[in-house]
């Protein structure tokens, strides 16, 4: 029999992957989402799923379930074995937790103490956690290992990752049957190889790569490039990027090393290297064989020079590295937006 295992938020773009590369590996992924950053697609299911359906001709089970609903958690827990929990459920949005802070902790940390509770309860005491490299705050050196302070964070939304790590710290500490794995990563991009499963943000993207695909394929006309001053070798920021798929296999090895190791566990997963602005331009510019327009524009407030974490760590203990480069990001974000330029809606 396989493994179930429970994926909170396993609608959404780097949950939906890893559905994917667990089914692939041989566990069984019970899938949870409330659609805040999952697309609703035919049969009341995440669009991720039905095409993960599609791509490997298998059925997920699948629950829409808001893990601030306890009493719905417990009802799920009630009904299946699960040997693990991976969770990416949360809001994520930077500046929207700067605009809307209580709302980033009531959604993000109760969801999370939910969460813990139901599994406690239950007998369920092996966890990934999918956090964040945004709880180092600002660089203090570079690069950023595990050992780098944490805490202070920017913004809300980093603060509600650095609490939830520490909740599940502090509930390994108190409870020596758990086993924990804190994942710290930056900016995860790329797609499926199929194409048929990204990144579709909803409303103006967030994040740099998803922003510059759109405007390779139309849908923005020219990309603000923040700063062009920077101690950087172009001038403009430099941050940490990993494929999507990489980061998926980086969460089923933190999924087996639970297995061999008790307490809790952080590991940054990354490339170990940084890209800039222009750089990520002119590679998005050969992927697509598209001019990119882009301005400069102010520097923000709140931005480093540089910022990429070292991810040495993740592969002396979990045998994991990063294998995917700028070059196959870029191509495989492109063959997803270009195959969907509308993203997961039905205009696509």
């Amino acid at each position: 029999m396989a493994e179930k295992v429970l994926v909170t938020g396993g609608g959404g773009y780097i949950g939906s992957h890893c559905v994917l590369g667990l089914i692939e590996a041989g566990y069984q992924p019970i899938v949870i989402d409330n659609f805040s950053n999952a697309v609703r697609g035919e049969g009341d299911v995440p669009e991720s799923l039905r095409r993960i359906e599609k791509i490997l001709g298998t059925s997920i089970e699948f629950h829409e379930l808001d893990l601030l609903d306890k009493p719905g958690l417990e009802k799920l827990f009630k009904k299946h074995s699960f040997t693990a929990v991976i969770h990416f459920a949360g809001l994520k949005a930077v500046g929207e937790s700067v605009e809307h802070p209580l709302r980033y902790y009531k959604v993000n940390l109760i969801a999370s103490m939910n969460l813990l509770e139901v599994m406690q309860a239950h007998g369920v005491h092996n966890l990934v956690f999918s956090s964040s490299a945004t709880v180092y705050g600002e660089p203090q050196y570079l690069p950023l290992d595990e050992n780098h302070p944490v805490g202070g964070c920017t913004n809300p939304y980093g603060q509600t990752k650095y609490f939830i790590e520490k909740m599940i710290q502090d509930h390994c500490l108190a409870e020596k049957d758990w086993n924990a794995v804190l994942l710290r990563y930056f900016n995860p991009i790329g797609a499926h190889v199929s194409g048929m499963i990204g990144e579709d943000p909803q409303g103006i993207p967030n994040n740099l790569l998803p922003y510059v695909a759109q405007v390779a394929i139309g849908r923005r006309t020219c990309l603000n490039v923040f700063g062009n001053d920077y101690d950087t070798p172009d001038g403009t920021g430099v941050r940490d990027y990993i494929h999507v798929v990489d980061l998926t296999l980086g969460h089923i090895a933190a999924l087996k090393k639970l297995k061999e190791t008790g307490g809790c566990k952080v590991y940054n997963l990354g490339t170990g290297k940084g890209y800039s602005v222009l750089q990520i331009v002119k590679a998005m510019e050969k992927a697509s064989g598209r001019e990119i327009s882009y301005k400069i524009a102010p520097r923000r407030p709140g931005d480093t020079a540089s910022c990429y974490a070292d991810p040495c760590q993740a592969e002396k203990e979990l045998g994991w590295k990063a294998e995917l480069d700028l070059e196959r990001m870029c191509e495989d974000l492109w063959r997803w937006q270009s195959m969907n330029p509308s993203g997961y809606s039905p205009a696509s």
